[in-house]
């Protein structure tokens, strides 16, 4: 048995509030992109085999998840069984 540790962290930017200037007591159309760009990080380690797997993904959902999972099962040892702690 094989003991792995996992997290996934969400790498981004949002753009900052936009700033104008305007009379007192008026105010002004501040059209600004909302969108945000993201990238998720999953990543696992066996620090007793040495092993690890990350991958970079557009989408935290259970899909991505099941991605990850399966790079671990490929790294797992033959004959062996991953047990995977998540935060």
């Amino acid at each position: 048995m094989e003991i792995w540790f996992a997290d996934e962290a969400c790498i981004g930017h949002k753009d900052r509030i936009t700033r104008r200037w305007a009379r007192q007591g008026t105010r002004l159309a501040a059209p600004q992109d909302q969108r945000t760009a993201s990238k998720y990080i999953f990543g696992a380690v066996c620090p007793w085999e040495g092993r690890g797997a990350a991958q970079v993904l557009p989408f935290c959902n259970c899909a991505a998840m099941n991605v990850h999972l399966a790079e671990i099962a490929a790294m797992d040892a033959p004959g062996k069984h991953a047990v995977l702690l998540l935060d």
